[in-house]
């Protein structure tokens, strides 16, 4: 079936006349009759009875109608779309993030492309680091960001984009003494929230057990949405990246002695060709000013 033959259909549909519906497709009458003989052919019955003065629908082109209606607005909107993605009228980004990165890293970017492109569509994809490794790999998102993906692979590309260490969250509510040093010990008289979706949970928790601290009886959290929530509520502390996101109802404070910092990466996969938005994206993220994350 060939969409010439659909549109000479619907424009006979339109008109109910061979001859008027060939000018209207700027045709002759006996290519537009052909045509539809054609597609008669292959859906196997006439459309159309050819009756004077006018020609009418069968039961089977009545049935065809909104069907191949339905194909050729399809078609159509699918060469529009391509004609603006080649344009660059609108522009496509798919994402991977890890779910320990903060997304407030990427939203001025994304501020930035709306008013490069006239229409921006995007994917955010979550998962693990090794999940955002894997959608890189089978092309499910363009570029990816992440503290550690700790994938081995020859074409991954990254670029460091700012180096942080971690602080200690918690309720504004909560009676630890902010203005003063808190170290480990301190640390073991309070309850933690331990961050499970970490790239560094395993070298954190480490580090926390040579300082004799119980990780083992901690409350494990999945997201960091429900992370805030629960330090909002007081249920306990948090050991968190000092990029995390920080609401007015948290304090954060320095931990003594704590020797952990976490690389932020942007990553995207060499040789393979990326969209107008991904190209844009990677050019403002590796040109962008990362101070305020930076570990001071």
């Amino acid at each position: 079936m060939e969409m010439h033959q659909v549109r000479y259909f619907l424009a006979v549909t339109k008109t109910l006349n061979f001859t008027r519906a060939a000018d209207e497709c700027n045709v002759t009458q006996p290519s537009l009759t052909r045509a539809i003989k054609q597609l008669e052919a292959e859906l196997g019955g006439d459309l159309f009875r050819r009756e004077r003065p006018a020609a009418q629908l069968t039961e089977l082109g009545l049935r065809m109608l909104p069907l191949l209606k339905q194909c050729y607005d399809a078609a159509l909107g699918a060469r529009s779309l391509a004609s603006s993605f080649k344009s660059g009228e609108v522009g496509a980004l798919r994402i991977a993030i890890t779910e320990a990165v903060d997304i407030s890293l990427i939203i001025p970017h994304l501020e930035q492309l709306k008013r490069l492109f006239n229409r921006l569509e995007f994917k955010i994809l979550r998962g693990t680091s090794k999940e955002v490794g894997e959608y890189l790999k089978k092309g499910e998102a363009e570029l990816g960001i992440a503290a550690e993906i700790g994938e081995d692979w020859d074409r991954l590309d990254s670029w460091s984009l700012f180096t942080e260490g971690f602080d200690l969250a918690m309720s504004k509510k909560h009676l630890i003494d902010d203005q003063g040093n808190f170290g480990f010990e301190e640390l073991k008289k309070c309850q933690l929230l331990t961050r499970s979706y970490c790239e560094h949970a395993a070298r954190l928790n480490a580090d926390l057990r040579a300082h004799d601290i119980d990780v083992d009886h901690s409350h494990e959290i999945s997201s960091e949405y429900d992370l805030i929530k629960l330090l909002e509520a007081d249920v306990g502390v948090a050991i968190v990246p000092q990029s995390s996101p920080a609401p007015e109802t948290l304090k954060r404070i320095r931990i003594d002695g704590l020797d952990l910092h976490r690389t932020v990466q942007l990553y995207g996969v060499a040789g393979r060709e990326r969209t107008a938005v991904a190209s844009a994206v990677m050019k403002m993220m590796r040109g962008a000013d990362w101070s305020r994350y930076a570990e001071s």
